[in-house]
Parts: C-alpha cells; structure tokens; sequence
C-alpha cells in the first residue's frame, strides 16, 4: 500500500468512528429494558446498560473494537441468564441487491455470533437471520442513515 492510500484508510477510520461516536447516547436511568427516546433516535438495550446492536463499515463483517466490546456486554448478560435464547439479525444498507445484502447481513450475523460464543455462550442459544436491506432503522438515502442501518441486532427470544 502507499501511503497516500494508507492515509485515506486511517481518516476513514477515524471518520467513522466520530460518525458512530456522535450517534450513540446513553442509557437514561430506571430504563431496564426496551425503547430509550434521545430526541432524535431510539436506543434499544437488552437489558440495563446493554446495547443491542453493533455496526460495521460499508461492505464489511469485520467487528470493530466497538462492537466486540457491547458483545461482550452481551455474552455477559446471556452468561447471567442462563435460559435466555436469543436471534441475531444481521441488516444491510440499502445500497447493493437484494442477494448481496442478504449475504452480507447473515456474515455480519455469524461474526456477532461466533464472537458471543468465544465468551462461553452456547451456538444452541444463538440464532442468526439475515434481513439484508429489508429493515432499516433509518429509511433516508444518506451516509449517516446508512451507517445506522449497517448492523446486527441481539433480541430476546424468551
């Protein structure tokens, strides 16, 4: 690589770490599990102090020391509640066909799930479903709802 193009990665990078940085918000206190209204977007948790969800970069399934570290929230909370079943759902941005997003939100899926189960966390606790690009949390056609969209959800199963 040159370091022209190594350059351009490195502030990528830190561009999309700002960019995520300024989208998440904190837990509002008494909130155990659900919905938390920020004024501008909803934040759904697992339980208290458990985000439910992580991010990826464009056309990617590598998980970003961000996401490996609600992960291990997660696999914490899952170790505590022993009989808790979850799904992973991996999602996609709108941009690419409906094939490839698919097979990128069921990579993005499998690599919340194989790191949940480095924790301890049984594969039989943990199901993976990709809706590619057919569920967005943000449905505007901008690099800020895209990057909300490139994601994987943890829900309660029971």
């Amino acid at each position: 690589m040159t370091l022209k193009s190594n350059l351009k990665n490195i502030l990528l990078v830190i561009f999309t770490t700002l960019l995520l940085s300024a989208c998440s918000t904190a837990k509002k206190s008494g909130d155990i599990d659900g919905d938390v209204y920020t004024g501008k977007e909803t934040v759904e948790y697992l339980a208290a102090g458990v985000p439910d969800r992580v991010f990826f970069a464009t056309n990617k399934s590598s998980l970003t020391t961000a996401s490996r570290a609600t992960l291990r929230k997660q696999a914490t909370f899952l170790r505590k509640n022993k009989k808790l079943n979850v799904v992973i759902e991996g999602h996609a941005d709108e941009r690419g066909t409906r094939e490839y997003n698919l097979a990128l939100g069921e990579r993005r899926a499998n690599a919340a799930r194989d790191y949940l189960m480095t924790y301890g966390i049984s594969g039989k606790r943990l199901s993976v479903i990709s809706y590619g690009k057919e569920k967005p949390v943000n449905p505007k056609s901008s690099p800020i709802a895209w990057s909300q969209n490139r994601r994987s959800v943890t829900v309660k199963v029971n």
